[in-house]
């Protein structure tokens, strides 16, 4: 689509009298869903965001808790119909999925059914939308005797092709840019190394417009056209973002040192999904996602299913997920090995609007297997105790918890921990406490997550937040040290303590540079060699959170912010002085003669009955009876707040 001139205002991008139209920005999350739901045993709507109806695309379905067939379904051939990755046979009626729309899919138990909404088992759902440089479903017939060149929309060159019969029992014959040549194909329903046919590609590469197949690969039937379904998968191609230059999807190889340890891959981004096949001998096809359980953490069990069988999800370290690609250290891949996989680029990619979608408070007590319910996909998760006890920060990326009031290690957790509309606040849940609870989700602009491994040299480590960080919070996982914390307030050079009352002071973790829209400086504490990290970075988003500073008055004073509706939570720190690092929420009440506060350095319980924060529209007011800690005449803070 050309981009379109039309006379009006002067635009912001400097085209003068000229407002520039073009095609909208495509997100990975308008394109690529990874759903989690309960059957029923009767009707159900999956309401992922993904326009089906209008777009058109493929719903990979599979049960995680029962041993029942995956389920392919797509528009082009029929949404009501299905293959099963695992079995060779036709294509069968009734697989479930009776409609689509354009925010996802609706569900049915009956007949065919019974494999994606089987009342009390647990599924995963995996949809994949039509869209250029992402991913493409065509059908086709396979004429008698004949080499054919198949169109396709993918709109760039396919990394991946999967080709299944649909009119009669065949396999799935997989084209992967990294088999190495026309010649080569791989079965996804099968545990096979590389296959070598001549010519089953065709005699020229895959196209931005076609692909070959050959009646060497496709048979033909004994002279009957036969039909075939074709899935394509981008590589690398762009096509996202603002920019329109963003990857999403990308399709590689890589080969195992001799102890089974993938060396880095970077792909330019952090992802969310991935298919992995052996291919220089036997291996099951094994698909990861961060929703059911992708770990930034090495030894830990994260949840595979396999194409190519009908079990349920197993259990086996699929390597982790970094800020840029993955890696992995003795996981489940062997020694000396090549493999390919698919990769799938984490989500959210749009800026958020709104505080509601990214953050919310939660105070609740907690009885046995409580979970904090946000609304959405949640990140990070920050809970205390209205009674004395430890503050606990949990990081879904890392499946572990630590205390903001200590210098120790993690411990494991999330046994809770609901990966689609919230989490558990390990450790208290089932503890009968009454609590407060604080789910916020990664977004551009907005917060994210970082994990990395120290190096014991100043060096610089890659992150997603699209923008310079304003605020970091950093702390070793698996060993002792201080959690360090980064304000642009405070400058590059110097770091405040969250376990401390300590004012901020000059510091080497940082290493003297601030950071970028794309990396931030560690070194000191911050980067001993082979330690793993966690880094929490924050950042003003008009309208969602502001990261700031102020002075003290003593007095009232207004701090704002640019909200309308008011700060729904505030952390405040004093930084030229001890201060205890202050936590406000509206959960709990943020209003003029009772302002409820806890802390994060501290065990202490919830003081009431003070009115030293309240809300106002744009932001929040610090009052005159507000204690050093707060709004002292000359001293200086910092703060975090979200709308």
């Amino acid at each position: 689509m050309p981009l379109i001139e039309t006379k009006g205002a002067a635009s912001a991008q400097g085209f003068g009298e000229f407002t520039v139209v073009g095609p909208p920005p495509v997100y990975i999350e308008d394109v690529f869903s990874t759903y989690l739901y309960t059957g029923n045993g009767g009707t159900q709507t999956i309401t992922n965001g993904i326009d089906l109806l209008g777009k058109g695309g493929m719903v990979w379905g599979k049960s995680r808790s029962n041993p029942t067939g995956h389920s392919l379904s797509n528009t082009v051939s029929g949404i009501t119909n299905y293959l099963d990755s695992s079995a060779t046979f036709e294509q069968q009626t009734g697989g479930g999925i009776t409609s689509v729309s354009s925010s996802g899919f609706d569900l049915t138990a009956s007949g065919g059914g019974v494999r994606l909404n089987q009342s009390g088992y647990t599924y995963v759902s995996w949809t994949f939308r039509k869209q250029p440089k992402f991913f493409d479903v065509v059908t086709f017939v396979k004429n008698a005797s004949t080499n054919q060149r198949i169109s396709h929309s993918l709109g760039s060159v396919p990394g991946c092709i999967i080709v299944k019969r649909v009119t009669s029992a065949d396999d799935w014959y997989v084209y992967h840019r990294s088999l190495g040549g026309l010649n080569k194909w791989i079965s996804l329903n099968s545990t096979g190394a590389v296959f070598t046919t001549s010519g089953a590609w065709g005699s020229s590469d895959p196209t931005s417009t076609d692909f070959g197949v050959s009646t060497n690969l496709l048979y033909d039937g004994g002279g009957t056209p036969l039909t075939y379904v074709a899935y394509l998968f981008a590589h690398d191609a762009g096509g996202f973002g603002l920019s329109g230059s963003d990857n999403v999807i990308s399709c590689g190889s890589f080969t195992t040192d001799g102890s089974g340890n993938v060396p880095a891959q970077t792909l330019g981004y952090e992802p969310q999904w991935i298919m992995y096949k052996r291919t220089d001998n036997l291996g099951s096809w094994l698909v990861f996602d961060t929703f059911r359980g992708w770990f930034n953490n090495t030894g830990y069990s994260d949840s595979v299913l396999q194409p190519n069988n009908s079990n349920a999800e197993a259990f086996a370290d699929g390597g982790t997920p970094t800020a840029t690609g993955f890696a992995s250290e003795k996981a489940i891949f062997s020694g000396s090995a090549t493999y390919i996989y698919i990769a799938i680029r984490r989500g959210p990619m749009k800026v958020p609007t709104s505080g509601t979608s990214v953050f919310a408070p939660v105070t609740q007590t907690l009885a046995t297997g409580s979970v904090v319910t946000t609304g959405f996909v949640t990140d990070m998760g920050l809970s205390k105790a209205l009674s004395a006890a430890d503050p606990v920060m949990e990081s879904r990326l890392t499946k572990a918890y630590l205390r903001t009031n200590t210098t120790g290690a993690e411990s494991s957790g999330l046994s809770t921990w609901d990966y689609m509309n919230g989490y558990g606040p390990t450790p208290w849940s089932g503890s009968g406490l009454s609590s407060v609870a604080y789910g916020f989700r990664r977004a551009p602009g907005f917060f994210d997550v970082v994990c990395y491994t120290g190096t014991g040299s100043a060096t610089t480590q890659a992150h997603n937040l699209g923008v310079a960080p304003e605020m970091m919070i950093v702390k070793s996982r698996a060993n002792t040290g201080q959690w360090s914390v980064y304000a642009s307030a405070r400058g590059a050079n110097q770091v405040g303590q969250l376990q401390s009352t300590v004012e901020f002071q000059v510091d080497t973790n940082w290493n003297f540079t601030a950071p970028t829209s794309s990396v931030f400086s560690i070194s000191g504490g911050s980067n001993i060699s082979s330690y793993t990290y966690v880094a929490y970075l924050f950042a003003t988003c008009a309208g969602v959170s502001k990261v700031g500073s102020y002075t003290g008055t003593g007095a009232l004073q207004t701090i704002n912010c640019g909200f309308t509706g008011g700060a729904r939570f505030v952390l405040i720190k004093r930084t030229d002085s001890t201060g205890d690092w202050y936590v406000y929420d509206s959960a709990r009440g943020i209003s003029s003669g009772s302002d409820p506060y806890l802390f994060l350095n501290s065990t202490a319980a919830e003081v009431t009955g003070t009115n030293y924060v309240d809300t106002t529209s744009v932001g929040f007011q610090v009052t005159a009876a507000a204690p050093a800690g707060l709004n002292a005449s000359g001293g200086t803070y910092i703060f975090l707040a979200i709308s």
